[in-house]
C-alpha cells in the first residue's frame, strides 16, 4: 500500500504541473456520456498514457483522457472514459484515478454510467440517482495492506452515496422538469451481459439496475473520504422474465440519445453544489 501511495503522489504531482486551478469536484463519465467534458471552459486535456501509472482505456466510446477546467463556475477534473475490471486491470488500477483526484484536492465525486434496467417500472433512456449498490464483482479494491494515510482499514459503506447530493440531484431534476428514477446499482465484473437467471437473482437481491463499473470507484472514494453522487443512464431493459439480446452498440445508441438531458442535469447539479 505504501507503493500505491507513492504512485498516487507521483501521478498527482505530474498533473499539478499542468493544472491552472485546483479541482474541487471529480467527474467520471461513462459509456456514451463523455461529451459533457467538451463543455468544460479553459480546459486542459491530458491523455491517460501521459500520466504516470495510469492505465489506458480500451473500451469503444471512451476518449481516454482527463479534462480539467471550469464547468458551471466549479473547478472540475473529468475522466472522459474509465477503466474496468473486465479489461484485465486490477481493482487497484481501476480505482487509481480516484486516489489521484483526492490527492489533487477533490472533495466531491460525481460518477456516471450506462446500465441495464432490472426494475420493470424503468424504461430505456431513464436517468437514475443511485441510492446504494450491491458489489457482485467478486472482488474489492481495498483487499491487501491498508495505508491509514489513504483511508481507514474498515471504511463504513452504510451511506456510500451522499444523501445530501441525492437531494441536490432531485432538486435539479425538478427544476429542469426531468423525471428521475432512484434505486440500487448492482455492480458485476462483466464483460458478458448477464443470463436471465442471474438477472432474476439480482432483482430479488434488491438491484434496480445492473452494470460493469462504478462500485469499485465508489468504494475507494468512500475510503478516501470523498462525498459521492452516482447517476445511471438506463440504456436497455434487463428483466430476466422478458430478456432480449443486447449489444454494446445498442447501449451506446441509447446513451447518445439520452446525452442532452444527462448533460443538462449534471450541469444543473454542479450549479447547485
Amino acid at each position: 500500500m505504501d507503493h500505491l501511495h507513492s504512485k498516487v503522489k507521483e501521478a498527482a504531482s505530474s498533473l499539478q504541473d499542468k493544472l491552472e486551478q485546483k479541482p474541487e469536484i471529480g467527474l467520471i463519465l461513462g459509456s456514451g456520456l463523455g461529451d459533457l467534458a467538451e463543455e468544460i471552459e479553459g480546459d486542459v486535456r491530458i491523455k491517460y498514457e501521459n500520466v504516470p501509472h495510469f492505465p489506458v482505456s480500451t473500451v469503444e466510446g471512451h476518449a481516454g483522457q482527463l479534462v480539467t477546467g471550469s464547468l458551471q463556475g466549479k473547478q472540475v477534473i473529468a475522466m472522459q472514459g474509465r477503466f474496468h475490471f473486465y479489461e484485465g486491470y486490477s481493482m487497484q488500477d481501476v480505482t487509481f484515478p480516484v486516489r489521484v483526484m483526492k490527492e489533487l484536492g477533490v472533495s466531491k465525486l460525481i460518477v456516471t454510467n450506462a446500465c441495464g434496467g432490472m426494475n420493470p417500472s424503468f424504461n430505456p433512456g431513464d436517468l437514475m440517482v443511485i441510492t446504494d449498490h450491491l458489489n457482485m464483482t467478486g472482488a474489492n479494491p481495498l483487499i491487501g495492506p491498508n495505508d491509514e494515510e489513504l483511508g481507514p482499514r474498515f471504511p463504513d459503506m452504510s451511506q456510500a452515496y451522499s444523501r445530501q447530493l441525492q437531494d441536490v440531484a432531485h432538486a435539479a431534476g425538478k427544476k429542469l422538469d426531468l423525471s428521475l428514477q432512484e434505486g440500487v446499482y448492482a455492480g458485476i465484473s462483466g464483460p458478458n451481459f448477464m443470463s436471465a437467471a442471474e438477472l432474476k437473482m439480482l432483482r430479488k437481491l434488491g438491484g434496480d439496475v445492473v452494470g460493469m463499473s462504478t462500485v469499485p470507484e465508489v468504494i475507494v472514494a468512500n475510503h478516501a473520504g470523498l462525498e459521492v453522487l452516482g447517476i445511471s443512464c438506463v440504456t436497455d431493459m434487463a428483466v430476466g422474465e422478458e430478456i432480449e439480446g443486447v449489444s454494446h452498440d445498442e447501449v451506446i445508441e441509447v446513451a447518445t440519445k439520452t446525452k442532452p438531458r444527462f448533460i443538462q442535469l449534471v450541469k444543473e447539479i454542479l450549479t447547485e453544489m
